[in-house]
């Protein structure tokens, strides 16, 4: 018997979609019989069937995109009438500006033996400073070594006290790695998404021979040491005017706890903050948002919704982009009608770019636009909605009423122009999260969860600032080991 999750023949595989795909199109067929004699005995008319129908065939549809069409959000573009303008061939992108890169001069000498000159015989010399130059970038390879640290004793004439000179920072006393072998090693597995076990292979072909145990202890004993910056950030996001707020799963892989865990993640205009629970659960959300007095933009997760309405808290404002995908996913089934919103909310979104959120300083700007231009779009979304007489279980219908049933917390912008249109901002700092989820495959034990969203958090707010996340990770550990207790935010840093 073929067991389609270890088989990796392409020529079997392909045979077995087949025979599933020709398995679905006659249960289709058959659904479809049934469904017309349950009709015809419930004494329904024609119309009625007609639209039953149409459904199970949109069904089928969409069903068959998430399996074999590629997941994108962006549309098809019309053919434009105007006369095509031949562009260009092109000529290569030419030599990037490296700005960054320290710069190294080599210059090449002529040998002895080749100083001859081929018309007379003469003996080549310099010609003054001339030279011709070129530019290549080349790799230095990374290196470890075993650095033999000594501190030196003194001793005064008297024999009454002995001094010994300071050593080297430690990240665990008595330890045998830096803290800048420590901080390479997080940098690679929550920045670079490269698990234990892989850079312990990496490092042995460089010459250290070393275990995954050891590299994870390293990183546990540097969470010890930036737990005060890891709640600084917390702070620094929870006092922000307006936050993002989304969540995704998350993997634990030991021990007696649900292995389905979820990374809540908030994002400020200074930085990102992770949180692993073991829920999605409103005590969960509670327990991250239950304080915030503020803005949070969000999806329609109904959690955020009970935590807006329970209590004087903060004011919920929910996403268009969110809404445009939906419109999106069933456009091929409705075309006619998912190319009318969707064009109306492309409109809402060229307003936008004329007044980012980005930057505070076309507040006023932004305000007078969504007045003037974007109340109106809004206005003219809402009456084709109410317009439309799409079924409600049809994919038409619940777009529709998933729009609807959101739409105080999406008109909210129209009003406050501190508010973006959508959540892009925080799906973007969930990236690095799931990639790492794909990578490493998540945590072994609840400390594990702790370590990871510290590294997501600290490593992402860097990011977010414009700060190099191994820069910020030196610096802090540094200030860490030096004053136990101190916090440094990612803005220090800044030139």
């Amino acid at each position: 018997m073929i067991r389609i999750e270890s088989e990796q023949r392409v020529d079997v595989l392909r045979q077995v979609a087949l025979l599933q795909e020709r398995e679905i199109r006659t249960l289709y067929q058959r659904n479809e019989y049934l469904t017309t004699e349950l009709v015809r005995l419930q004494g329904g008319d024609a119309s009625a069937l007609q639209l039953e129908l149409e459904q199970l065939r949109e069904l089928l549809a969409r069903r068959e995109r998430a399996l074999f069409a590629e997941s994108s959000e962006k549309r098809p573009q019309p053919p434009s009438e105007e006369a095509p303008v031949e562009k260009p061939a092109p000529r290569g992108h030419g030599p990037q500006a490296q700005p960054r890169l320290p710069e190294i001069e080599r210059l090449h000498e002529l040998p002895e033996s080749q100083r001859e000159c081929p018309q007379c015989g003469g003996q080549l010399v310099p010609l003054g400073d001339q030279s011709e130059d070129c530019e290549e970038i080349t790799v230095v390879e990374r290196h470890f070594v075993l650095v033999k640290q000594r501190c030196r004793k003194y001793r005064c004439r008297c024999n009454a006290s002995v001094v010994t000179a300071p050593g080297p920072r430690k990240l665990i006393p008595g330890g045998r790695y830096s803290p800048e072998f420590a901080v390479e090693v997080a940098i690679s597995k929550y920045a670079d998404h490269l698990p234990l076990e892989r850079q312990a292979g990496v490092m042995e072909r460089e010459g250290l021979k070393i275990g995954s145990q050891t590299l994870w202890d390293q990183i546990d004993a540097l969470a010890g040491h930036l737990k005060p910056t890891y709640e600084a950030l917390c702070a620094r996001v929870l006092a922000s005017p307006r936050i993002g707020a989304d969540e995704t799963y998350w993997r634990l892989m030991g021990g007696e706890e649900s292995s389905r865990w979820w990374v809540w993640c908030l994002t400020g205009d200074e930085g990102v903050v992770y949180r692993l629970c073991s829920s999605r659960s409103a005590k969960a959300a509670s327990a991250l948002l239950g304080g915030y007095r503020g803005i949070v933009i969000a999806d329609g997760y109904g959690v955020y919704e009970s935590l807006a309405r329970d209590g004087p808290s903060f004011t919920l404002a929910h996403c268009w982009a969110h809404v445009r995908r939906k419109f999106v996913e069933i456009e091929p089934n409705y075309p006619a009608a998912c190319s009318q919103i969707l064009d109306r909310i492309g409109e809402l979104y060229a307003i936008e770019r004329l007044a980012p959120t980005s930057k505070p300083e076309t507040a006023p700007l932004r305000a007078q636009l969504r007045r003037e231009r974007s109340r109106p779009i809004v206005e003219d979304i809402r009456r084709w909605a109410l317009s439309q007489g799409a079924l409600p279980r049809s994919g038409l219908g619940r777009a529709i009423r998933y729009m609807l049933g959101l739409w105080s917390g999406l008109t909210r912008f129209l009003d406050d122009p501190r508010i973006p249109l959508d959540t892009n901002a925080v799906e973007r700092a969930l990236r690095g999260v799931v990639v790492g989820r794909k990578n490493h495959y998540g945590s072994r034990s609840r400390r594990g969860t702790e370590v990871a969203a510290l590294f997501y958090t600290l490593c992402e707010s860097a990011k977010l600032t414009g700060v190099e996340p191994r820069r910020y990770l030196l610096a802090a550990t540094h200030a860490a080991i030096d004053t136990p207790g101190t916090a440094t935010l990612p803005q220090s840093l800044l030139d």
